[in-house]
């Protein structure tokens, strides 16, 4: 199952209307792009997608269009599991319906910054109740607390149910040592496009990407080729695209995103509150960074 994950996924946006109701076509569209693309795999409803101001009747129509559309060509890794409340979450998950889904990514508690023996235990309890493999998230720029690498590893050698970590602090030694000591099972993504050829030069086996939901060719073959280690190549697709990172994330994420799939043409650069819209001189720097790329 890991191997399934190994290469490029891409955290799809959630495209709105101007009035932020979910835009189908402009998501289908946003699919069919990717899958072309070459992307290994699908994550939909992260925080890319802006789960976080979706309701649950949304989220799950989302996910069953994502089914439906997909028709079974990549992977899918559901991405609305992270929570703070480990009693509820396990009682979702209990409930859920998990046809097409082929695995579940889940940040680690946010806001209430427990302990590792907590974060552990919170874990642990969605292993016992998860039908389907679970694909650890440690993101702290969100949470506000860090998933220690011993922790991970920990996690790891307790169950097989857990396949892997999206790796999102962009800490290269956090990462290299979970590669260096976790189970053969397991796999180590990066969750920060800029980070994701040194850590596949370390050892990872891809990246959960943002950009690639514009430039899913570019950083597909930028990971493929980190991954049969030609390493000029893949410094090559790196440099290309590496200068948008910061136009992308400097009025947050999936803002800069939105923004630049506007300008491809798939969608409005429409987010809802409290996000808001690119601003005008951000949006005319990232429009001259992607015009320069090509």
């Amino acid at each position: 199952m890991a191997n399934s994950f190994r290469g490029t996924g891409v955290a799809l946006i959630t495209p709105f209307l101007e009035n932020t109701d979910v835009d189908f076509d402009a998501y289908e569209k946003i699919m069919e792009y990717v899958i072309e693309g070459g992307v290994d795999y699908l994550v939909p409803l992260g925080s890319t997608g802006e789960t976080a101001t979706l309701n649950e009747n949304e989220a799950r129509k989302i996910l069953d269009f994502v089914i439906e559309k997909n028709a079974k060509r990549k992977p899918i890794v559901a991405g609305n599991f992270g929570a703070n409340h480990t009693k509820e979450l396990v009682k979702k998950i209990k409930n859920y319906n998990f046809d097409g889904i082929d695995a579940i990514l889940s940040s680690s508690p946010a806001y209430v910054k427990p302990s590792q023996e907590g974060i552990y235990a919170h874990y642990m309890a969605m292993a016992e109740a998860s039908p389907v493999p679970i694909i650890i998230y440690n993101v702290p720029s969100r949470t506000r607390s860090n998933i220690e690498w011993y922790t991970t590893v920990r996690l790891a050698e307790a169950s097989e149910k857990f396949i892997g970590i999206k790796e999102a602090t962009g800490d290269l030694i956090q990462a290299t040592r979970i590669i260096k000591n976790k189970p053969s099972h397991f796999f180590v993504t990066s969750g920060d496009d800029e980070v994701a050829l040194p850590m596949v030069a370390a050892g990872g086996d891809g990246v959960i990407s943002v950009i690639a939901n514009v430039y899913p060719k570019e950083f597909s073959e930028m990971i493929n080729a980190a991954l049969n280690q030609d390493y000029v190549s893949a410094r090559e697709w790196n440099f290309k695209t590496y200068d948008l990172h910061k136009w992308l994330y400097i009025e947050g994420n999936p803002v800069g995103i939105k923004s630049a799939m506007n300008l491809k043409g798939f969608c409005t650069n429409q987010v809802r509150l409290p996000l808001h819209k690119l601003s005008k001189e951000n949006y005319q720097r990232l429009e001259s960074c992607m015009q320069s790329i090509g």
